[in-house]
């Protein structure tokens, strides 16, 4: 059954309010993550000499901000949360939009690239179609997205956090209707067993015209 606006702004709300509450707590658990295999998946796709314009989608606090700016990008952050945000912004001294993923207002073809780690499996199932088809709009001409979501069946909330969690083939078709094909797909950690791979991560390129929703 079709949420309601005021269900929606439920969902955001109290998963916003979680990390707000624990913003420090998020920082110390994450900010020392090994995420390198996740920075060359989503950089392979390019040039290696471009200065890219970046999305960091839930940047978080701005420890992939900071990465991408060390290597000579121009990244922006965005976060719903407030708290994160003043964080990113001090962290890195970069550009940091505190906008929520259900009010996404992005400019057009201002970016090469977007990074969502770990950020969009809380966009509810029904309203990921829309927030893909932002993101296609506010990348450029063969401009790439690169997702990395724990991955699963079904959505609901976990704690006073809202998840949607798919599988490849699901995440492909969300990812067709809103006219990205998929360049390549992996698991992680690497070098374990699937069942012990929670995390899917994926490379995705906008395709210049969007594909007829199947």
């Amino acid at each position: 059954m079709e949420k309601s606006t005021e269900d929606w702004q439920t969902i955001e709300s109290v998963t916003l309010n979680h990390y707000n509450q624990h913003a420090e707590s998020f920082w110390d658990g994450t900010k020392d993550h090994d995420v390198r295999q996740n920075y060359a998946a989503f950089l392979r796709p390019f040039p290696a000499d471009k200065t890219l314009d970046i999305l960091d989608l839930g940047c978080g606090p701005g420890r992939d901000v900071s990465y991408f700016k060390s290597l000579g990008h121009r990244p922006v952050g965005l976060d719903g949360s407030e708290v994160f945000c003043h964080m990113a912004r001090a962290y890195t001294g970069c550009q940091i939009l505190q906008q929520t993923f259900l009010g996404l207002n992005l400019p057009h073809q201002a970016f090469d690239g977007v990074f969502a780690n770990a950020s969009l499996f809380h966009v509810p199932s029904q309203k990921l179609s829309t927030v893909l088809t932002a993101l296609h709009l506010a990348l450029r001409e063969q401009g790439v997205l690169f997702i990395s979501n724990p991955r699963g069946d079904g959505e609901g909330w976990s704690g006073q956090r809202y998840g949607h969690y798919m599988q490849i083939d699901t995440s492909e078709q969300f990812l067709a209707n809103a006219g990205f094909e998929i360049l390549d797909f992996y698991y992680r950690p690497e070098g374990k067993p699937r069942h012990e791979q929670p995390w899917l991560a994926i490379t995705a390129r906008k395709l210049c015209q969007k594909k007829p929703p199947s």
